[in-house]
């Protein structure tokens, strides 16, 4: 299978039942309504997804279950945290129909400085498995963080690397690593990770959005990337204002909530039947569950009288 990054990669939610278990009929469904509107892969087991939340064997579930559905390529991300650990789970993931994976950063890189040996080989292990690899970087709200230039160049030569995910939601740091990228002997493919400017995100040079709003208005931002590449610059704007209205909710402070707003507005909107997360994810309160129906209503996605059913 052909492995095209050039394009919405959304990082799926996983339903849940009420006491945390996986909601699997649902999960099923789920995944049948985004791969209907045209991304290029799936990002499964990510943060979006509660992967840090699930076992080893979960994960290993939830990729069969996605590969049952779909046939549309699956990135899998992969936490470690030690070297043998994450080699063991690049081949069972592998084995799960995995077709890439998100090399998630690891404790062992919280050193000021860090030793660049460290990820370097970490990564060269997990290559070796034989799956192509995607870089995170992934700002430090949300448990990761950013590399320094010389360390960020150093992974990415790394025979197996084919992109990173730029996750720092900092439009000065998206821009540098473009450019350091640009210089690369072996250039990798620029995905933006950054809900808080998706469209221009292409702007500065990404080509790809592997992004947990990709989990919501999915078709929308298919349609977006579309027109921008197309050359249909007021299209893509148009539409680009409309995805950043509701993800900038979504992703408003605290940041880590915006997995249960995600599912809270796959909910309203129908596509799911509940918004339950795993502890220790808390639900919404009344008042964020309004504040969701009303802008998804604003941008188009909900009539009035589904407003107030959604509250």
């Amino acid at each position: 299978m052909t492995l095209n990054l050039d394009g919405l990669i959304p990082a799926t939610v996983l339903p849940m039942t009420e006491d945390g278990q996986i909601d699997e009929p649902a999960l099923r469904s789920y995944i049948r309504w985004v791969v209907d509107q045209g991304p290029v892969a799936l990002a499964i087991n990510v943060d979006t997804g509660e992967g840090p939340h699930l076992t080893h064997d979960e994960k290993v579930r939830v990729l069969k279950i996605v590969g049952d559905v779909t046939d549309t390529p699956i990135v899998a991300g992969l936490a470690g945290p030690s070297t043998d650990a994450a080699v063991r789970q690049a081949r069972d993931f592998r084995d799960a129909g995995a077709s890439a994976l998100l090399v998630f950063p690891i404790p062992a890189y919280l050193s000021e400085p860090l030793d660049v040996r460290v990820p370097v080989r970490y990564h060269e292990a997990i290559a070796a498995v034989g799956l192509p690899l995607i870089l995170f970087q992934l700002q430090p709200a949300l448990a990761g963080l950013n590399f320094e230039p010389e360390t960020l160049r150093a992974i990415a030569s790394v025979e197996g690397v084919v992109a990173i995910k730029e996750a720092s939601f900092d439009a000065r740091r998206f821009v540098d690593t473009a450019r350091l990228i640009e210089e690369l002997p072996r250039p990798i493919t620029l995905l933006t990770g950054n809900d808080n400017f998706i469209l221009e995100s292409f702007m500065l040079g990404a080509t790809g959005a592997l992004i947990g709003f990709g989990a919501v208005m999915t078709g929308e931002q298919v349609a977006m990337i579309d027109a921008w590449r197309a050359g249909r610059i007021d299209e893509a704007k148009a539409l680009g204002r409309r995805v950043q209205r509701l993800a900038d909710v979504v992703f408003a402070r605290p940041v880590g909530d915006y997995r249960v707003r995600l599912k809270e507005c796959l909910r309203i909107l129908g596509v799911l039947e509940s918004a339950h997360v795993r502890l220790p994810l808390l639900p919404l309160d009344d008042a964020e569950r309004a504040r969701l129906a009303d802008v998804l209503a604003e941008v188009g996605l909900l009539a009035e009288e589904a407003v107030l059913a959604g509250r």
